[in-house]
């Protein structure tokens, strides 16, 4: 099991007035330890946390899931575009990723599985380094670099990759892969060759070859999901330093309101976590937040972010940061005002903590929940605390679940935000799942409800590592205040007082 103990983040100086000189012959298309020290300290981790044999025993624990004579092929993302030359941030196919850890676009994976049980190989194809690619967008790791640093057995490139193709599924009976979206398609040379055309020549696409193959073809993410669904200790360590990072930006955010200088708008809220996310040690932020004061709060997916905050309304945050690829995903709701919260703000906020909290203690896997059995009772406690209100006492479990609070209880979190959803909510939870509890209430302006609670909206959400037993659930996010005392505490100080929480990280050292 995780030991929590092993987690650190050192925030350690380093000598930034001469670049040292590359120790390797060429450049990469992404960080390595030789070229990004800062970023991955540790010799022999391809990304943050996750060293090479990690990844090169998550191949083997995939394969034992293939039959002999079979290929699974994973086919990396394209470049995507906003409009003319404007490009999105690159995600790389987290199958791809998780099996790899290549960040590189315009690629292709394939583990084989030969005549035997210890016959695995994994194959790269990949771009080659060119002087105009690399004059234009910078290093690339090309060939070299997955043979390298990727420990491919064998490569190729990206433009001989139907010949290549053609000749692994010649030898083998069956096949993994996940046909792509139509909608996906796009007018560039790799894009083009993943689509089924058709066509029988043997020039023609991907899906081409693999259509026509008369192989056994069966989808790849459905069988890679389980394995996924449990993090190892590594991932564990990453998603928890995401999360410690995400909880310290979010604490200074709530602290901001009784300093003297408090936020006045919801997109520069949003932009100063951001900002926190990446200054502590993150790559990015995890999605688009939500920001929402007041009654916005009402629409589960606000990212509008572009009212005032009012100082008589309380602040929703949906927000986290994403470190070597993991995700945190943290909500919390604060009053707007240096008094703290109103009556109103407190019942409400209140009903929805102890729910959050008789939740995780739901976590471990000797109680045998589901996600299911845990959104079920998150139903059922809400509306009996809510019974408790002055306004609310003819309240009913189908009016919480529909109008009230209208959102599922919580997803497996990884390296997509809604991990693995293939993984039934209806699985019992196991030691090792990685999962988010986030009850809410969310009181329409309506005349039906007490005139008072109108328009107040409350999310408490956490990421929690499933234990095997009670004392072993481990919540990644225990460092973001929730606690009525502590927000207030936090709001009348204007400031956190964690020993190093200024300072940008500089060396990642998890």
């Amino acid at each position: 099991m995780f030991r929590r103990s092993g987690i650190c983040i050192s925030r350690r100086y380093l000598n930034i007035q001469t670049r040292p000189i590359l120790s390797i012959p060429y450049g990469t298309g992404q960080p390595t330890h030789e070229t990004r020290s800062h970023y991955l300290p540790t010799s022999g981790n391809i990304t943050p946390g996750i060293s090479a044999i990690e990844y090169y025993q998550r191949r083997l624990e995939f394969s034992t899931k293939m039959p002999l004579n079979s290929i699974a092929i994973l086919v990396g993302n394209d470049i995507k575009y906003s409009s003319g030359s404007v490009f999105y941030d690159f995600q790389q196919n987290n199958d791809l990723y998780y099996l790899t850890g290549w960040l590189e676009p315009n690629s292709m994976a394939i583990i084989e599985k030969g005549a035997n049980e210890d016959d695995i190989s994994l194959h790269m194809i990949v771009p080659p380094k060119t002087p105009h690619s690399e004059l234009w967008e910078g290093p690339k790791s090309g060939l070299e670099g997955a043979y390298d640093y990727f420990n491919a057995d064998y490569v190729e490139s990206i433009d001989n990759c139907i010949k290549y193709l053609v000749q692994l599924t010649s030898r083998s009976k069956y096949i993994f892969w996940d046909s792509p979206n139509k909608s996906d398609s796009k007018k560039s040379f790799f894009s083009s060759l993943l689509s089924s055309t058709g066509s029988t020549n043997v020039n023609g696409t991907i899906g081409d070859i693999i259509a026509k193959s008369g192989k056994f073809i069966q989808p790849l993410s459905a069988k890679l999901a389980e394995q996924r669904a449990i993090k190892s200790d590594s991932e564990i360590q990453v998603m928890h330093a995401a999360a410690q990072i995400s909880s310290r930006a979010i604490n200074k955010a709530i602290a901001k309101v009784g300093s003297e200088f408090p936020f006045s708008t919801e997109k520069t809220l949003a932009k100063y976590l951001e900002y926190q996310f990446v200054k502590g040690g993150c790559d990015k932020q995890a999605y688009i937040p939500v920001v929402a004061s007041g009654p916005n709060a009402l629409t589960i997916h606000y990212t509008r972010n572009d009212d005032i905050l009012y100082r008589d309304e309380m602040v929703f945050v949906d927000a986290g940061g994403k470190l070597g690829g993991y995700c945190a995903d943290i909500s919390r709701t604060w009053p707007n005002s240096p008094k703290g919260f109103s009556e109103p703000q407190r019942d409400i906020y209140e009903i929805v903590l102890n729910t959050n909290k008789k939740c995780i203690d739901m976590c471990d896997e000797s109680k045998y929940n589901s996600l299911h059995d845990i959104h079920e009772f998150s139903v059922k406690y809400l509306t009996q605390e809510l019974k408790n209100l002055p306004g609310f006492s003819a309240v009913t479990t189908n009016e919480v679940a529909r109008t009230l609070y209208p959102h599922y209880v919580g997803h497996h979190l990884g390296l997509d935000l809604h991990d693995i959803p293939s993984v039934s909510r209806y699985a019992k939870l196991v030691e090792g799942n990685v999962i988010t509890i986030e009850p809410g209430l969310y009181i329409p302006i309506n005349s039906k409800w007490p005139k008072h609670f109108q328009g107040i909206g409350v999310r408490v959400e956490d990421d929690i590592v499933v234990g095997k037993t009670n004392d072993e659930i481990f919540n990644l996010s225990s460092g973001c205040v929730k606690e009525i005392v502590d927000i207030e505490s936090l709001i009348s100080s204007g400031k956190v007082t964690t020993p190093g929480v200024g300072e940008e990280l500089v060396i990642l050292d998890i």
